[in-house]
């Protein structure tokens, strides 16, 4: 059963790696046999791919496009980029005025705030306001932006002047220059929401990823648990290691497919909201958790704390697993991990197609 995002930190102390799902084909001809349907679609600037397991043809097709309907939905309630979105008003109104939003947009953006403020601003969700100062383009540079300048680019983030009221359910940004951005967040909470429609609708067993923010609840076609790969930064193409699962979330990002180096020193693309520098340490967070939400916030942030602090973070809270990928290619887990390795490769299965 999928926990709730707040009851998680309530306890509290209660991206992008490869992230696959491998699932096992029936045998075709078969009639009303349990199978995995599986349809792909682009949302939220990110490739999604919605299973669902069933022995009705009909009714799984119906779940997969409703999952995918919901994630459309909040894509155009909660873009960063979508003229018309709740977080674009809150944006252009930015140290004017309050802007009165839906129940859901608000409720979204206080447990983000929940997340900031219990992981000490790693995680903000104003990161936008911030100034690009970086070129991640895979190439040497000869020195890291002057400190000052890297200082003067987070000037405008801080989690702590996004008001809200809750007697009206508006948000406003307190300084002009500010802005919201749920991307942190938003692959995980569209794939929360259509797992609970896909449910809602009689689906037993189903996954879905939304590139590499995993779902999964019940079991396969076959019965088996569900087979998460967590990809090897060292071997983009490759897989080191994976989760057998059911009823969880399991959210992999990476920080090695947009750096720059320094001296030989590596710098990926995540940005610690406090300094303006990039983060270091890592190339691989996993986590897992029963809320894909939550596991989405909180790759973020273990990879601006670091492998020493993000380990020991995850270590407090309750119901939550990490494993680490470092930039020396050592692998970290939490205490409640295990994990299995690879040495070959699963072959890739098919599925049914609409």
């Amino acid at each position: 059963m999928l926990l709730a995002f707040g009851s998680l930190l309530a306890g509290a102390c209660p991206t992008h790696a490869q992230t696959a799902a491998a699932g096992k084909a029936p045998a075709t001809g078969a009639p009303a046999k349990t199978r995995n349907f599986t349809r792909s679609a682009h949302l939220m600037g990110s490739h999604f791919t919605f299973t669902a397991v069933s022995d009705d043809d009909s009714l799984a097709w119906r779940a997969v496009r409703a999952g995918i309907r919901e994630g459309q939905r909040i894509d155009r309630l909660c873009s960063y980029w979508d003229s018309t979105s709740q977080i674009t008003q809150i944006n252009r109104a930015a140290g004017l005025r309050p802007v009165i939003v839906d129940q859901e947009v608000y409720d979204l953006i206080q447990r983000t705030l929940k997340l900031s403020a219990l992981s000490d601003g790693a995680f903000d969700i104003t990161f936008a306001g911030g100034e690009k100062i970086y070129k991640f383009d895979k190439q040497e540079h000869a020195a890291l932006p002057a400190p000052e300048v890297v200082k003067a680019s987070v000037r405008r983030i801080d989690y702590r002047k996004v008001l809200l009221d809750p007697a009206t359910h508006s948000v406003m940004l307190q300084d002009k220059g500010m802005r919201l951005n749920l991307a942190g967040i938003l692959q995980g909470y569209g794939v929360r929401r259509a797992q609970a429609l896909m449910r809602q609708m009689g689906i037993r067993g189903g996954l879905i990823n939304g590139s590499g923010d995993v779902s999964c609840w019940g079991r396969q076609a076959d019965g088996s648990l569900w087979r998460i790969a967590i990809g090897d930064p060292a071997y983009p193409q490759s897989v080191s290691s994976w989760l057998t699962v059911t009823d969880v979330a399991v959210v992999t990002a990476g920080n090695y497919e947009q750096y720059f180096t320094v001296k030989g020193q590596y710098y990926g693309h995540i940005i610690d909201p406090k300094t303006g520098y990039p983060a270091t340490g890592l190339r691989s967070v996993t986590i897992i958790c029963p809320d894909v939400e939550l596991a989405d916030g909180l790759d973020e942030v273990v990879f601006v704390k670091g492998p020493e602090a993000g380990l020991a973070f995850i270590n407090k809270l309750k119901g939550v697993d990490c494993t680490l990928i470092t930039n020396d290619g050592r692998t970290l887990a939490s205490k409640g991990m295990a994990l299995n390795y690879y040495s070959t490769q699963p072959a890739k299965t098919a599925a049914p197609t609409p």
